[in-house]
């Protein structure tokens, strides 16, 4: 265990030194359907989300929207026609977050990516899940997803992605001149959430405290002002 301790530090090292940086990515909003998140989204941004795609793997579909450079917002949601080969992502089959979603959609977590996904998920401490690869469309990707499709740490922690090569996939979402102003996290263990993120990852957007009821909200530059979305 002592061994594996000091690998892990010196992994955290190199990283603090530059050779791989989590770099925030994106937000995800779950809904029970689309209809209602895109509605949600509506209220809260005054913006309509456009169309996305579909996950076959997973069994879910989406729409999306940049909210900044390199940046953006999904809308998620299980899709109907659809029969998941694993357990949906975003803790989409969980009961709790099914029965939390009944009252409104809400934003369940947030995205970093990573130069090397199955590297960062040995090296960043409170990463959580192995590397699923998914697709939507012709777009293929590998994410962090535990084994029953549960988010760690109730969203707070962010979830981990790897692209492709090439352009940002954001690069072809619609820009309805929104932009990520700040995101606030509050968790029980915030303090550990903050620790492990410091060496690899640098936002003045992102603030992680700790705190007694599990929160996360955006606030959002939007072309009527800022919005707040949660």
């Amino acid at each position: 265990m002592a061994q594996t301790g000091i690998f892990k530090s010196l992994q955290l090292s190199i990283s603090a030194r530059g050779l791989f940086m989590l770099i925030f990515d994106h937000l995800t909003i779950a809904a029970l359907t689309l209809e209602q998140g895109v509605a949600h989204i509506e209220r809260a941004l005054g913006v309509v989300i456009p169309a996305g795609g579909a996950h076959p793997v997973m069994g879910t579909h989406n729409h999306l929207m940049r909210i900044g450079e390199g940046a953006f917002l999904e809308l998620i949601a299980p899709d109907p026609a659809a029969t998941p080969q694993r357990p949906r992502w975003f803790g989409l089959d969980d009961p709790a977050m099914r029965e939390s979603l009944q009252n409104s959609p809400r934003l369940v977590n947030w995205v970093a990516r990573v130069s090397d996904l199955k590297h960062a998920l040995g090296a960043v401490d409170c990463a959580r899940g192995e590397a699923v690869r998914v697709t939507r469309g012709e777009l293929s990707w590998l994410i962090s997803v535990p084994s029953d499709g549960s988010l760690p740490f109730d969203g707070a922690f962010p979830t981990l992605i790897e692209w492709p090569p090439g352009p940002h996939p954001s690069s072809r979402m619609a820009d309805l001149g929104c932009r990520l102003r700040s995101l606030s996290i509050v968790h029980p263990q915030g303090a550990r959430l903050a620790q492990a993120l410091a060496p690899v990852f640098s936002d003045a957007r992102v603030t992680i405290s700790t705190g007694a009821a599990i929160q996360i909200r955006a606030t959002i530059d939007t072309p009527g002002g800022p919005r707040e979305l949660d």
